[in-house]
């Protein structure tokens, strides 16, 4: 096959595993749509909106913006994200992740109140583009290279955050408007915490306990049920009959949802406020992606379907430019919502815009009826969503397994715990492509001789050699430019015996070759030459060959000196360079035992 043909192959392996962009995908559903799948999605879409309405309300809560940001942006992601979205594996809208990350971005540019709800539009906004951009470019599948357990340290940090901002809620105190703009982190929020539990409020505590029992309690003995909604019900219906029976119990309640909020905002688009908001929309956005996608693949996988990331990007994209314009937050893939979405039998993306009706249907219906929510039974049911987060099994896998993941999962956790969440994900990201490359950059290099039956077998002692002029060198690993100075350092020392003359290169393991990888190939030729001795590379596979073309090293080399694999007989290639090893140091009745596959 041509270099041509090779190139072709892989732009198309590559287009089809990032999958193609479809700017209007729901016609292909429209097009097989019928009354069997419109069933099962409304049936699947009842669940759901039962589930997100409670769900954007305590999202929002994390945030620390009003509650119609969350029922808004469920609302708005689950309708505009349908209309771009090539599957019905991912529910959008505002998520615990998203949610804690734009409170934490906030928090650490010290933005509160009034101001911090000014730029939220623009923040959101940003994460669409950035998102929609990032679809077109197909960068769906470079996300991969982002390791799971930088996601693990983000998500337990996160966690961990929610947990702490809503301990005060539940204890009925509040902080003061400077120590709101200095609790921007965990250690923080749990320092001025602590400073305020003499303001404990018993009737908030109370009524705290009572809900976490009645949450426990349908979530042990009735799982299937939806528990947040019914905790909530519940909750109300127990602080109000105790406000009335009981003197002196008077809790905090929400504000009523009022829908005359819901109009269109014009971001603030200019370069200082850009510059502000840009790092932490670019760090939302990731966080987007790595949580949309994880969750999508891994519900397809189970119907043994296949997922266009890009696609689903570019969904999440609109949905957070749409949630922008019109007072919603960011949205991401839901996991709950995704899951119940899919396990409620759902055929078709048109589930997410029947759940977006239902979900307007009753912002109008239920609206004024959330001001009789105690603000003690939301901040429980968030915490209970946080403590949920936090997985045990993922946190001892990730810490037992390999030193790396260890270090990569503290780096992570700890400065989202310390530090900003959104620091921890660069953070985290930085350290584990780091030590990957550490890891990889380690090429294996053995010398190797023919044994009595012609088999090749790892060299004990130098002195054991078939022939003491000549060695078998094998080379294993990546040989990429983080790798190159040990690779060189390794092969040089082999040169220096005094008895070599010859070197053959075993290549068949060595991967990556790059530009940084051929100069000191080059060099090492050279110095080799200078001290009279030769390289003679055996096992050759294509893609080297083409670099070792293409770099014109192969001038250096001499195309003599070079010996292509040979797929169906791993010996053979190597034999014959050691064959050519033995012409040129002058045994020409040299016998050297080649092995090929009998036809």
């Amino acid at each position: 096959m041509s270099d041509a043909s090779e190139d072709s192959s892989s732009r198309f392996s590559f287009r089809r595993l990032a999958g193609e962009l479809d700017f209007f995908p729901l016609r292909k559903t429209a097009r097989q749509y019928n009354g069997f799948k419109a069933s099962n999605d409304m049936r699947a879409a009842l669940n759901v909106a039962l589930l997100a309405f409670p769900q954007g309300m305590a999202y929002a809560a994390i945030a620390g913006l009003p509650l119609h940001y969350g029922i808004f942006g469920s609302i708005i992601a689950s309708v505009v994200g349908m209309f771009f979205a090539g599957s019905k594996f991912i529910v959008l809208g505002p998520t615990n992740a998203t949610s804690v990350m734009v409170l934490s971005s906030f928090a650490t540019l010290g933005i509160a109140g009034v101001d911090a709800l000014k730029l939220v539009p623009t923040l959101i906004v940003l994460v669409g583009l950035l998102l929609t951009i990032g679809a077109y470019a197909r960068i769906a599948v470079l996300i991969q290279y982002v390791s799971r357990t930088v996601i693990t340290g983000y998500i337990t940090a996160a966690a961990s955050l929610i947990i702490a901002n809503q301990l005060r809620k539940t204890l009925g105190f509040d902080f003061t408007p400077e120590e709101k703009l200095k609790a921007s982190s965990f250690i923080d929020t749990i320092y001025y915490s602590a400073k305020h539990l003499v303001d404990t409020q018993w009737p908030s505590l109370a009524l705290s306990l009572v809900t976490a029992l009645i949450y426990c309690s349908i979530k042990k003995f009735a799982p299937k049920l939806p528990n947040v909604a019914i905790t909530l019900i519940a909750s109300s219906l127990l602080a109000y009959s105790a406000s009335e029976t009981i003197p002196g119990f008077q809790v905090k309640l929400l504000p009523a949802l009022n829908l005359s909020e819901w109009n269109f905002v014009l971001p603030q688009f200019d370069l200082d406020t850009i510059n502000m908001l840009l790092p932490p929309a670019i760090a939302i956005a990731l966080l987007c992606v790595l949580e949309g996608n994880s969750i999508g693949k891994s519900l397809a996988a189970r119907e043994g379907a296949r997922l266009n990331g890009n696609q689903e990007m570019f969904s999440a994209g609109m949905a957070n430019i749409a949630c922008g314009l019109f007072s919603g937050m960011a949205a991401s893939g839901s996991l709950t919502r995704s899951q119940l979405n899919v396990s409620s039998g759902a055929s078709t993306p048109l589930s997410s815009l029947y759940s977006g009706i239902l979900l307007l249907v009753g912002a109008y219906a239920l609206g004024n009826f959330i001001q009789f929510v105690p603000t003690a039974a939301l901040a429980v049911v968030v915490i209970a969503i946080g403590i949920s987060l936090i997985s045990k099994r993922s946190i001892l896998l990730v810490t037992r397994t390999t030193t790396s993941d260890r270090i990569t999962f503290y780096v992570t956790f700890i400065t989202g715990l310390v530090l900003a969440l959104d620091l921890a994900i660069y953070l985290g990201a930085v350290c584990s492509i780091l030590l990957f490359i550490k890891k990889v950059a380690h090429p294996e290099i053995v010398e190797y001789k023919f044994d009595e039956s012609g088999q090749l077998g790892e060299l004990e002692d130098k002195k054991e050699r078939n022939d003491p002029e000549v060695s078998i060198v094998h080379v294993e690993g990546e040989l990429f430019f983080g790798a190159t100075e040990l690779f060189r350092n390794q092969i040089r020392r082999v040169c220096d015996d005094p008895n070599l003359k010859i070197v053959v290169m075993k290549l068949r393991n060595a991967h990556n070759l790059d530009a940084t990888s051929c100069m000191a190939l080059e060099e090492l030729i050279k110095y080799m030459n200078e001290h009279e001795r030769i390289l003679l590379m055996s096992e050759v596979r294509p893609d080297t060959m083409r670099i070792l073309k293409n770099s014109r090293l192969i001038d250096v080399i001499n195309p003599i000196n070079l010996f292509a694999d040979e797929s169906n007989n791993p010996t053979l290639s190597t034999a014959k360079a050691l064959k050519r090893a033995k012409e040129i140091i002058g045994d020409r009745e040299a016998k050297v035992s080649i092995y090929a596959k009998q036809k």
